[in-house]
């Protein structure tokens, strides 16, 4: 057998390439990328799937605002719930027909977070598509916080870290049962836990990177794929003196990280969610693009994180 592999899907693996999120965009791409996962689950690799899910929240944000006169919207963390299914759903349908009788399960996941997290004091995460000032204003009058971006203004909420996994047990069980399983995607729906201790959802976005680790130290995978739509992450991006990162230690990759070699927005969680793995767990956490997710297991392809010189 090869590992127990957690794999995180980028927002590139469930849309169309110019970005187009209609059903059968989505369908398409899924099935594209399952056919990469399948693959590795043929190789003897024991797979655990993790997605993103900013295309799909987007549309459903707009749903809302544009139905508001009709039905009452519902909360960011019901639309992180629905997307969970939705998209669980293509992926379970598109990798059993790569594998055939395979057996694959989709959890509706959660995630804690911590209310006292300063993301929730400083909201900065955009969401949804650009409007007009008029159009934030409204929305501002719902109790929204809303920016000024160079296209326009968008939704900004809070991005906090996420603290547990609060389902990775049932995900546990089902690997060990033989299911491929699909968890936490789009970050898990986020959960606080009140003084009595109840849970309950909250209006945020948990950084889809930062999950897949958290998810992947708690299934006890022993590689962390973090699957985009570059080879490698790169020092100087962007620049003519860009040059791609390869094998890498967690010390080595933190000194490029203060430097600010990567991007918040793009590379940068994906950086440190690849850190965050390897530095607690000691295995392996490889960036690198959707194709070659089976190459960089078996080879010497993409961005390798390692916690030290012990590897």
């Amino acid at each position: 057998m090869g590992g127990r592999v957690l794999i995180a899907l980028g927002g590139n693996a469930m849309t169309a390439p110019d970005g187009s999120a209609s059903p059968a965009d989505q369908q398409r791409a899924i099935g594209e990328a399952m056919a990469h996962v399948a693959a590795l689950s043929r190789a003897g690799h024991e797979v655990v799937l993790t997605h993103g899910n900013g295309p799909q929240v987007g549309n459903l944000l707009l749903k809302n605002q544009l139905a508001a006169h009709v039905v009452p919207p519902v909360p960011l963390d019901w639309c992180v719930a629905q997307t969970q299914g939705t998209i669980g759903t293509l992926i379970m349908n598109a990798l059993q027909r790569e594998l055939g009788h395979a057996r694959v399960a989709a959890i509706v996941t959660r995630t804690l977070v911590d209310p006292a997290d300063p993301a929730f004091q400083d909201p900065v995460k955009p969401i949804g598509r650009y409007f007009g000032e008029d159009e934030a204003r409204r929305f501002e009058g719902h109790g929204q916080a809303w920016r000024r971006f160079d296209r326009g203004w968008r939704r900004v909420v809070a991005s906090p870290r996420p603290v547990e996994i609060l389902d990775a047990s049932a995900a546990v069980a089902l690997i060990d049962a033989g299911f491929t399983v699909v968890a936490a995607g789009g970050g898990g729906v986020p959960v606080v836990r009140r003084e009595d201790g109840a849970l309950t959802g909250i209006e945020a976005v948990i950084d889809k990177d930062l999950a897949a680790a958290a998810l992947a130290v708690s299934v006890g995978a022993t590689d962390l794929v973090i699957a985009t739509d570059v080879p490698n992450a790169a020092v100087d991006f962007g620049t003519p003196r860009a040059r791609p990162i390869e094998e890498i230690d967690v010390a080595a990759l933190r000194e490029l990280q203060a430097a600010g070699h990567f991007a918040g927005g793009s590379m940068g969680p994906k950086v440190e969610a690849a850190v965050c793995f390897a530095e607690e767990t000691g295995g392996r956490a490889v960036i690198t693009s959707l194709h070659h997710i089976g190459a960089a297991l078996s080879g010497n392809i993409g961005t390798r994180v390692y916690r030290g010189v012990e590897r």
